[in-house]
């Protein structure tokens, strides 16, 4: 019966071609936009889809070939290749609060938990398949907003948390008690703030963090349009800004994914059909690969996961 499903979720989900850096990729990407989940392949053909009611800030393709993904503000669904759902999380006020929560990160644990970040509630959960919550995990905010409590969050092998504070402006990282042990505050890297979400908006507001085995940690700046790099002194030792990259200029910087080879891939969201919405950058800032596809997407595509990529990626 495993041998069949494994084979079935191969046959939907075949593995993409991977060449070096000289040869052109034929990557697969999961994300969310336009009210619907969905799979395109390198052709540009949509391969697999399903509606969903919400702008999702975090998705996953499971190793067992299903898809988490975000079915409202509150839902977190785990979908089968064949569309049927299999398990789901609904998140509620807690105890004491009658405010709104939203949910904008959530993570498979290889102990078959699932972490979910809860705004509003301002607090990390990990709960089990009969939605039990085994664990929790107060959050310090600052500026509390149900919208912008957190973005990104994700537990370390450690068993840290590193979370993205977007209304803070600051990335935490929470050992398994909940105490803070290392934070990064963004600021404005010499540039005024500016509205608006496309490659004009410059602001401070983080959505992802990602740490390395060296112990730095890569930063999707948000609408800060640039990714960098710090190291655990919180000293920037790497960054791509915002107009670095020819023809290519950084909006919402949301997703990055950290290949085996060092490249990474970064999501930029809010940039407009001039820019493409995800592409792979190597560390000395050459262009190896750009997806652009405004019509099973558009300008809001912000969780997105690159398929096909062998090896582990940080993401």
């Amino acid at each position: 019966m495993r041998s069949t499903l494994a084979l079935f979720v191969l046959m939907l989900f075949p593995l993409a071609a991977f060449g070096e850096d000289s040869s052109p990729r034929t990557y697969r990407v999961l994300a969310q936009d336009r009210g619907h989940v969905a799979i395109v392949g390198a052709s540009g053909q949509v391969e697999w889809e399903v509606p969903t009611h919400t702008t999702a800030h975090d998705i996953a393709l499971l190793p067992n070939g299903n898809v988490l993904f975000p079915l409202n503000d509150t839902t977190i669904v785990e979908v089968t290749p064949e569309k049927k759902e299999v398990w789901r999380h609904e998140s509620k006020p807690k105890a004491g609060y009658n405010g709104r929560v939203e949910v904008h990160a959530f993570q498979r644990l290889e102990n078959g938990l699932t972490m979910i970040a809860e705004s509003g509630n301002r607090r990390i959960i990990e709960v089990d398949r009969d939605g039990t919550i085994v664990k929790a995990i107060a959050l310090k905010v600052d500026k509390p907003d149900a919208h912008r409590d957190t973005r990104l969050v994700r537990k370390l092998d450690n068993g840290h948390y590193l979370v993205c504070h977007e209304g803070d402006s600051t990335v935490r990282e929470y050992d398994g008690e909940g105490k803070v042990v290392w934070s990064y505050t963004l600021d404005l890297a010499g540039r005024p703030r500016s509205p608006g979400h496309g490659v004009e908006g410059h602001g401070t507001e983080v959505y992802g963090a990602f740490r390395l085995p060296t112990g730095n940690t890569v930063i999707a700046s948000g609408n800060g349009n640039r990714v960098i790099e710090v190291n655990p002194d919180s000293k920037v030792v790497w960054a791509l800004e915002h107009d670095e990259l020819p023809g290519i200029r950084l909006a919402w910087v949301t997703m990055v994914e950290i290949l085996p080879n060092g490249n990474l891939i970064v999501g930029n969201c809010h940039a407009g059909r001039a820019n493409p919405q995800l592409f792979e950058v190597t560390r000395d800032k050459k262009v190896v690969w750009t997806f652009k596809d405004f019509k099973a997407f558009g300008d809001s595509l912000a969780a997105s996961q690159v398929l096909g990529i062998p090896g582990k990626v940080i993401r």
